[in-house]
C-alpha cells in the first residue's frame, strides 16, 4: 500500500532534494582555489602585480608604544583589513645601526598590501649591534603573535625576518636562533660573524653592488655563500646601489622580497616564476645567484 504523504512534508522533501542537488553542483562546478595550498593569498600574480606601489589588500595600521612592550622598542604594524581569505603570515623588519623605522617605512604598507602582517619596529637603542637586533626581532613576532591587537589574523606557523644593515645581520641571526621562521631576508647586512651553517631557514640576501659600508665582498656575498644548510637561498645584487638604497621606495627589491615572501611564508609556487629561472643581470641587477631547481 502506498503511504500518503502532506503537502507541507512533500514540499519540505522536495526542498531538501533541490538544496542538496545545488550544493552537489557547486562542489562539482566550484574551482579548487587552495584547494593544494591552502595559504595562497589575492589574485594570480603578474610582473604588474609584484612591481606595483600597492598590492590587492586594502590595509591599515596602528602604533605599537616602547612602553607597553618589553624586548623590543614598539614599532608600527600594517596589516589587510579584511580576513575573508583567512589568516596571514607575518614579517618583523628592523632598521639598521643608529637608524629609526621611519628609514624603512615605505616597506610597510607595500609589502602588507600583498597579504602579510607587517612589523617595522625600532629598537632598544639606536646602537645596538647585530645579536640584540635579532633578539629583538623573536621578541617582536613573540608580541605579534600572543598580545597584539592583530593577533587573531596571523598564522602563527608562518613567520619571517627581515633587516638593513645591522639589522640585516640579525635577521640572520634571528633566523639561526629559530630554526622554524619560513623566511629570511637580510638586506645590505652588517654582521662580524661571516659564518651561518645553522640557518635552516629559506634566505634571500639582497645587496648593493657600490656598498662601502657593508661590501657585498666581504659581508653579503659570504653570508650567502655560508648558508650551506639553508633551505633555499637566493643572492640579489642591485646594480650601483650604496648602502642605504633600502631606505628610499625601490621597486626591484620589493619584487624579490614579496616573491621570496610569497614563496616561503605562504608556499605559494605562483611565485616561483619571478624567482627561478634567475633574472639576467642588467638594468638594476648587477648579479643573481639562487639554488633553484630550474636555474
Amino acid at each position: 500500500m502506498l503511504s500518503r504523504t502532506s503537502p507541507g512534508r512533500r514540499r519540505t522533501y522536495l526542498g531538501l532534494l533541490g538544496t542538496g542537488a545545488a550544493l552537489v553542483a557547486g562542489l562539482l562546478t566550484a574551482p579548487p582555489a587552495n584547494a593544494e595550498n591552502p595559504y595562497e593569498r589575492g589574485p594570480e600574480p603578474t610582473e604588474s602585480s609584484v612591481t606595483a606601489a600597492r598590492g590587492p589588500f586594502a590595509t591599515s595600521q596602528t602604533n605599537v608604544s616602547g612602553l607597553g612592550v618589553s624586548g623590543f622598542g614598539g614599532g608600527v604594524i600594517y596589516y589587510p583589513t579584511s580576513t575573508s581569505q583567512g589568516t596571514f603570515g607575518a614579517i618583523a623588519i628592523v632598521p639598521g645601526f643608529t637608524a629609526s623605522w621611519s628609514t624603512l617605512d615605505w616597506l610597510g604598507p607595500r609589502l602588507a598590501s600583498q597579504g602579510f602582517v607587517v612589523f617595522g619596529i625600532e629598537t632598544n637603542t639606536r646602537l645596538d649591534q647585530p645579536a640584540q637586533r635579532g633578539q629583538q626581532l623573536l621578541a617582536a613576532l613573540d608580541y605579534l603573535t600572543r598580545s597584539s591587537t592583530v593577533r587573531s589574523r596571523i598564522d602563527t606557523s608562518r613567520l619571517a625576518v627581515a633587516g638593513h644593515s645591522m639589522g640585516g645581520g640579525g635577521s640572520l641571526e634571528a633566523a639561526k636562533s629559530r630554526t622554524s621562521l619560513k623566511a629570511a631576508i637580510p638586506i645590505a647586512a652588517w654582521n662580524l660573524d661571516k659564518s651561518w651553517p645553522e640557518v635552516r631557514t629559506p634566505t634571500m640576501v639582497i645587496a648593493g653592488e657600490s656598498d662601502t659600508i657593508a661590501s657585498p665582498g666581504s659581508h653579503s656575498s659570504p653570508f650567502y655563500n655560508s648558508l650551506s644548510n639553508a633551505r633555499e637561498k637566493a643572492y640579489l645584487e642591485l646594480n650601483n646601489a650604496s648602502h642605504f638604497f633600502p631606505q628610499t621606495s625601490n621597486t626591484t627589491m620589493a619584487k624579490y622580497m614579496i616573491s621570496w615572501m610569497k614563496r616561503y611564508i605562504d608556499d605559494d609556487t605562483r611565485y616561483d616564476r619571478f624567482l627561478c629561472p634567475p633574472p639576467r643581470a642588467t638594468g638594476d641587477i648587477s648579479e643573481y645567484r639562487n639554488t633553484c631547481p630550474n636555474s
